[in-house]
């Protein structure tokens, strides 16, 4: 390709002294097929089509300061560098993994030249959520003074990578993950730019799923492909799993993706849906996720969602976590596939997670109120004398083994806690407790 067919030299102008290219020295296809126009962006129309809000703004001349948030390879870095040439900007970029202090002020110091000199900048900081908050600081002045229109992107969520102050400044805006037809419309674009890829069409729907919705990863593995030789026979999809490196699932386990799976899961099933939970569960070890810390929110999920409605919930949960530890990986990810199904097939109640909340409030309210006597044991002449255990009626002893005593501390007002759903065994173990009540309030009489 000649420099004037270079996409990026149509925009920006040539960069200075750069020598033709070697072979070997070829440059990545991905930067080749770099888009010239916003509108050959693929993947985020909701941000780029007619009604998209950087089309509203391009059109009203009014850029503001952006987070571009969205996973690898949708399109963050070319985006920015359109809009600087769509807005008449200078671009600058900067990348947080290898920039300062000193950096951040020389840009700075550049961008006021120019504004001088009538010229606007926009500043576009890669991985812009690896600045600390001293650095993140820097940027409020030149933003808030118009000195800048900061462009950053990021991979984190901005609610927890970014402060509030700069957050206040900028619009973040959420790119997708590109999915198949985004990708099928790259996969043309490279075929239309470089020569058919020798694929069958399941090989072709393998090597988009192998991307996982990243452009930049599916161009680089469309120039392993290139590397085959010419007239190739078409590759079947287990052939071409065979010459490629099957990409690594998104998945940082202390950022965010690791909550969002283990949320994702557990709602899953509270919603009584076994089958979308295996997947979050298949999703979250095909990432290398602990299996122990899947084992310990099953047990969460079999106390706070399913309770007594199947008291059998916690025992499988705990039962799956012994059995990982007894078995490891791979086998013993089966005793937790099969607690999932447990869970998510059970019935489900919050009932005992409400009635320690309600008890837990009673308690801070009250204070330190005594147990009443009758029910305090009695092990000495003094405590006896005192009165510790006078009157106790021993249930067992009773008629139905209920002798209907008050158990709260005197002068509390006798609350009801637990309130059982209809569900699963609770509907027994709410008609147990009526009963008892009943007979509670005539024993009173």
């Amino acid at each position: 390709m000649t420099a004037s067919q270079d996409p990026l030299t149509d925009l920006f102008g040539a960069p200075p002294a750069t020598p033709p290219e070697r072979p070997g020295t070829k440059r990545p296809l991905a930067d080749r097929l770099r888009p010239r126009t916003l509108d050959e962006v693929v993947g985020q129309d909701h941000l780029l089509g007619p009604d998209g809000m950087l089309t509203r703004m391009l059109a009203q001349g009014s850029l503001a300061s952006l987070v571009l948030w969205g996973p690898p390879g949708s399109g963050k870095t070319t985006i920015a560098r359109l809009l600087a040439a769509s807005s008449g900007l200078a671009f600058v970029q900067l990348s947080a993994v290898f920039s300062g202090v000193a950096d951040l002020k020389r840009a700075f110091e550049e961008a006021a030249r120019r504004r001088r000199q009538g010229e606007g900048t926009l500043l576009f900081v890669d991985e812009i959520h690896r600045f600390n908050r001293a650095q993140q600081d820097g940027f409020l002045p030149v933003v808030e003074d118009g000195t800048i229109v900061l462009v950053g992107a990021t991979t984190e969520n901005p609610s927890f990578a970014l402060i509030g102050a700069l957050l206040s400044r900028c619009q973040v805006l959420v790119l997708l993950r590109l999915d198949d037809a985004a990708l099928e419309t790259l996969l043309s674009r490279a075929e239309a730019m470089t020569r058919a890829l020798p694929l069958t069409g399941d090989a072709r729907a393998a090597l988009c799923a192998m991307a996982d919705g990243d452009g930049r990863a599916l161009l680089n593995m469309v120039e392993q492909l290139l590397a085959l030789p010419s007239g190739s026979a078409p590759l079947q999809a287990a052939e071409l799993t065979q010459i490629l490196a099957r990409r690594a699932p998104l998945y940082d386990k202390d950022r965010e993706e690791h909550y969002n799976l283990i949320s994702a899961l557990h709602k899953a099933l509270r919603g009584s849906d076994p089958d979308a939970a295996l997947y979050w569960l298949a999703r979250m070890l095909a990432s290398g996720e602990d299996p122990r810390y899947i084992a310990r929110r099953l047990i969460r999920f079999a106390t706070e969602d399913i309770g007594m409605a199947d008291p059998g919930a916690l025992v499988q949960a705990l039962a799956a976590w012994e059995a990982y530890e007894r078995l490891g990986t791979p086998e013993g990810e089966l005793a937790i596939a099969q607690a999932v199904i447990y869970l998510g097939a059970a019935p489900k109640s919050n009932a005992v997670y409400r009635a320690l909340d309600a008890a837990r409030e009673a308690a801070r309210s009250t204070g330190s109120l005594m147990p009443p006597a009758h029910i305090l044991n009695a092990p000495t002449k003094l405590m006896r004398d005192l009165g510790y255990g006078a009157g106790y009626a021993y249930d067992h002893s009773q008629e139905d083994a209920f002798s209907g005593q008050d158990y709260f501390p005197p002068g509390m007002p006798r609350r009801l806690f637990y309130q059982p759903s209809g569900r699963g065994l609770e509907q027994e173990i709410g008609k147990r407790l009526a009963a008892w009540e009943r007979l509670r309030a005539e024993r009173r009489k």
